[in-house]
């Protein structure tokens, strides 16, 4: 059975893996960078889109295609990247596939949290070896840092302003000096060229665990904006519906354009605060109202209409979705979306009262 049917989610590189061969193949640029698989401007055309050869290259960012050329332009430096933005806008996935397309492996990822330490930024050791043998190479345990500083790779660290300030600092002589020392074996690891980090932050941790001055100086800052526009948006949503929904195998049919430009609607008037067309002010839930929570709402309404269901997405199925995502914080997020339902979408006429009416019946 092929691999892609086999396997939940596969990276990347693995996913797209017909489009970096044909990229590849169809790159005329007389020199790469060091420890760089395409030219800049073929990682570009695979995370924009566009042709190589006879191969359609599907866009993985879509955005503001400048932004992307900054990010790429800051790995060809000696600065690392950090991708900065609100939940849902694409950090992670940008992350994944620059990696992907410029290393061609972006499994080298640190994940930050509160429980994040020194070791998983450096190196640690198997300590049954370390008491059999003492310090030694074959004991060490690599960071992904260390080893995408030993083979000239990009390293990912995933929400770095999570990680305790003193975690944080560990990074910032890795990033200027591009060495990690080891006393226990009395010597440094000196990174290969093509050696980089992309960081991505939210900016809802704020105040979690800001980062110092010292440590940003050491990157080069991309704030990844929401989708500038609902049809942006949509575009987005229905893209990444029909990915995931795939490799999900959910026996259900796409969900419409109609469907698709409800969702969006409400998510995006919940997330500013102010109905599209900039008449009503709304009260906001508490919730991440983001486009990657739209994406997940309708798989998810999909699962139920192919599980429970003819296959149709249903405005119930719908309705159901959207109860989920909105009230997080039952009675403060239960009044919000009862207030939304009532005085916005309940005027909105008749192509959208049957999801009213499923959306107040689950609101009970």
């Amino acid at each position: 059975m092929d691999q892609k049917q086999n396997v939940l989610r596969l990276p990347a590189e693995k996913l797209y893996v017909h489009e970096l061969e044909a990229l590849r193949e169809t790159d005329k640029a007389a020199e790469k960078p060091a420890g760089w698989q395409l030219s800049p401007r073929a990682v570009l055309t695979f995370i924009t889109g566009g042709q190589a050869g006879d191969t359609v290259i599907t866009p993985k960012y879509i955005g503001n295609k400048r932004l992307v050329e900054m990010a790429i332009a800051t790995l060809l430096t000696d600065r690392a990247l950090l991708l900065i933005g609100e939940p849902g806008t694409a950090k992670s996935w940008l992350s994944e596939n620059l990696t992907a397309a410029i290393h061609g492996d972006s499994s080298k990822v640190v994940q930050g949290t509160a429980g994040t330490s020194e070791e998983h930024v450096r190196y640690s050791w198997n300590y049954a070896l370390l008491l059999a043998q003492g310090p030694s190479d074959q004991a060490i345990i690599r960071s992904p840092i260390l080893r995408a500083m030993e083979g000239g790779g990009i390293a990912r660290f995933e929400e770095i302003s999570r990680c305790a300030s003193e975690v944080q600092d560990a990074l910032i002589s890795i990033l200027s000096e591009k060495t990690i020392s080891i006393p226990e074996l009395g010597r440094e690891v000196s990174a290969e060229r093509g050696f980089s980090i992309i960081a991505t932050a939210n900016t809802r941790d704020r105040g979690v665990n800001e980062m110092s001055a010292a440590l940003k100086r050491r990157f080069n800052i991309i704030v990844l904006p929401a989708p500038s526009s609902i049809e942006t948006e949509i575009d987005i949503v229905r893209r990444r519906v029909s990915e995931i929904s795939a490799s999900y195998e959910l026996r259900a049919s796409q969900p419409d354009e109609d469907a698709i430009r409800k969702v969006v609607t409400i998510f995006r008037e919940l997330r500013s605060g102010v109905t599209l067309d900039g008449k009503e002010k709304l009260k906001s839930p508490s919730g991440v109202i983001s486009t990657a929570e739209a994406i997940s709402l309708l798989t998810g309404s999909m699962a139920l209409a192919g599980s429970f269901g003819n296959g149709q997405l249903t405005d119930e199925d719908v309705a159901a979705g959207l109860q989920g995502a909105i009230v997080k914080d039952d009675a403060k997020d239960q009044q919000v979306w009862k207030e939304y339902l009532d005085n916005i979408m309940k005027k909105r006429g008749s192509s959208w009262r049957s999801l009213y009416s499923a959306c107040t019946e689950m609101n009970g």
